[in-house]
């Protein structure tokens, strides 16, 4: 297992996820839990340290199962990360409620690793508004040792992070991110991590394999690949481009099943940083399975000509997601921050930001759809 340092601790660069334990049944709030402490076992026996649960994770259960899996080994012997869940505005006048739970339900007395859960559009005026006192009150959990480390996790826009960086960066101690090879420019991910290894942040990974979809590519992806590196699995092309960027020192991946665990660790058994031709070419594979989305370019022309003022370029945005991704929770979670007259709904169809469109993108027909999915 490969280790990274982290103020003088080491860390194993590949952490384990407690999103997507195995289930039973396929009931996602019911986890197998002599499967979950099996996999556990033969992770710590396999070197990895740091372990990742949340309190919504499992409809709640996360911390539950993760714990008692644990529970069988020395306190000392693994690093153990919860967060704090601001993804439910309802949570935020709970934090000292809400943090005694967990450390109930994970049968520990302090946390390793602490975060500010998912900072988003919806929830930043939240985190950073005094009167719910979360920050103050994890200042303390971390005086009195109950918190190692403080962090953040965030699916937030550029600005969003700028704005959390702004107020609570002294103290932040890293920041974890969805960063792979697909959200480099999807989800501008590269910008992110410039902005965290200018402000000398370590850089924690969620989502290294975007859900799955970058352990199975397209027919083409997979033979341009191959033709570089042949002995190397597809899944381990995605991790191998996250050990070539600076500044990553924890790469958390939620393996749901024994044998995902056997294939990540045997990758993390070395170090294979991409060329820059193998780098270019795997962004080329990326770019090809971003094809079908919209190509604006943020120019926001249709901005100044559409009558309702609707932020065009931000909605086309979060409308690749959510058509990429075919659902999920990004785009609703960033619109509850919009008001609705500002909304895909609020688009009247009268074109005038197609007549400036330099790309000639059918946006109000994108509009209409995006309405209709996040309705559906």
């Amino acid at each position: 297992m490969l280790f990274h340092d982290f103020q003088g601790k080491k860390l194993s660069a590949l952490g384990m996820g407690a999103m997507r334990l195995p289930v039973i049944n396929g009931d996602d709030n019911v986890i197998d839990s002599a499967e979950t402490e099996k996999m556990v076992a033969y992770a710590m026996e396999h070197n990895i340290n740091y372990y990742d649960t949340a309190w919504g994770y499992h409809g709640g259960n996360s911390e539950i199962a993760l714990g008692n899996a644990l529970s069988k080994y020395p306190r000392e012997s693994y690093f153990l990360a919860d967060k704090f869940p601001g993804y439910d505005l309802s949570n935020m006048p709970k934090v000292k409620e809400i943090f005694e739970k967990q450390l109930e339900k994970c049968g520990v007395d302090y946390f390793d690793f602490y975060l500010f859960h998912n900072v988003c559009e919806m929830n930043i005026d939240a985190y950073l508004d005094p009167k719910y006192g979360i920050f103050d009150y994890l200042k303390e959990q971390k005086k009195a040792g109950r918190i190692r480390h403080l962090g953040f996790s965030a699916h937030g826009n550029m600005e969003v992070m700028k704005r959390f960086l702004d107020a609570y960066g002294e103290d932040m101690e890293f920041c974890q991110i969805q960063l792979n090879y697909l959200d480099w420019s999807f989800q501008n991910a590269k910008a992110k991590v410039e902005l965290l290894n200018d402000r000398h942040i370590p850089i924690w990974v969620m989502e290294p394999l975007r859900g799955g979809r970058l352990a199975n590519l397209p027919e083409a992806g997979t033979a341009k690949l191959n033709t570089y590196r042949p002995d190397e699995t597809i899944p381990a092309w995605a991790f191998r481009f996250l050990q070539s960027i600076p500044g990553v020192t924890v790469i958390l991946s939620g393996m749901s099943d024994y044998q995902q665990l056997k294939e990540n660790i045997q990758t993390f058994e070395t170090a294979k940083p991409l060329n820059e031709t193998e780098m270019s070419a795997l962004l080329a594979v990326a770019d090809g399975m971003l094809s079908g989305v919209l190509p604006c370019t943020t120019c926001r022309y249709c901005v100044s000509h559409c009558p309702k003022g609707l932020n065009i370029p931000m909605l086309l945005e979060l409308y690749n997601e959510h058509n990429f991704t075919g659902g999920g929770f990004i785009a609703p979670m960033a619109l509850m921050a919009v008001p609705a007259e500002k909304q895909p709904s609020a688009c009247v169809g009268c074109r005038s930001c197609e007549k400036v469109c330099p790309q000639q993108l059918k946006i109000s027909e994108a509009m209409s759809d995006f309405a209709q999915k996040l309705n559906a």
